[in-house]
Parts: structure tokens; sequence; C-alpha cells
């Protein structure tokens, strides 16, 4: 019989930062768990927007026209080739949805690798 998803349970399992967890599936789509903390890189994704809803903690995401403020229970999807930089001044947990092979980074040869849990 399937189970729900717990995402608190599944992000309990890890500590470290900017390494995405995939969760489930769906439609060619990986659902991640991710827990971030500092500034990341300035990225973009030539081919994919990239969807952030913030689980816990406070998320800036840096554009090139200014920041967006995102709190818990809140979303944004930065669209496909707009630069962007997440910045966390403390712990931020978030649930990613992204095309299956979608690198972190915007760049294979850079990105985490991609983990099941």
């Amino acid at each position: 019989m399937p189970q729900p998803i717990n995402l608190a349970a599944k992000l309990a399992t890890f500590t470290e930062h900017w390494q995405p967890r995939v969760v489930g599936a769906f439609n060619g789509h990986d659902l991640k768990v991710v827990k971030v903390k500092g500034e990341f890189t300035w990225h973009h994704h030539d081919d994919t927007d990239d969807f952030f809803l913030v689980l816990q903690g406070r998320l800036i995401l840096r554009l090139p026209e200014g920041e967006v403020r995102l709190g818990p229970g809140e979303l944004f999807v930065v669209p496909q080739g707009v630069e962007h930089c997440p910045v966390a001044e403390e712990e931020v947990h978030l649930l990613l949805i992204e095309r299956t092979g979608t690198p972190n980074t915007g760049d294979p040869a850079t990105a985490a690798p991609r983990r099941v849990i």
C-alpha cells in the first residue's frame, strides 16, 4: 500500500546544506527536499523554471531586478534563463520540484549528485 511522504521526517535524515534529496517523482519531475544556509552560487537554468517552496525559515532569492523574500508556506518560480542566487541567513528547509536530471547549479559539471531517500 502506498504511504504518504513525511517531508519533516525526510529532512531529519540528513544535515548537509545545498545537497537536495529526492523524496518522490511524478510526470518526469523530482520532488526534492533540501536544507540551505548561507549563499549559493549565481546560476540559471537554460531550459526549465526553478520552483522553491519554503517549508521552514526565510529564503532570499536574489535576482537581477532585486530580491524576493519568502517565508514558510510561500513559493516562487524563477523563470527559465533568469539568473538567481538563493540566500539563507539561517537554515531554511525547502521543497523543490524539478525535471529529473536538472542540475542544481545549472551546470552538470558542478551540480550536487542526485540522491534518493
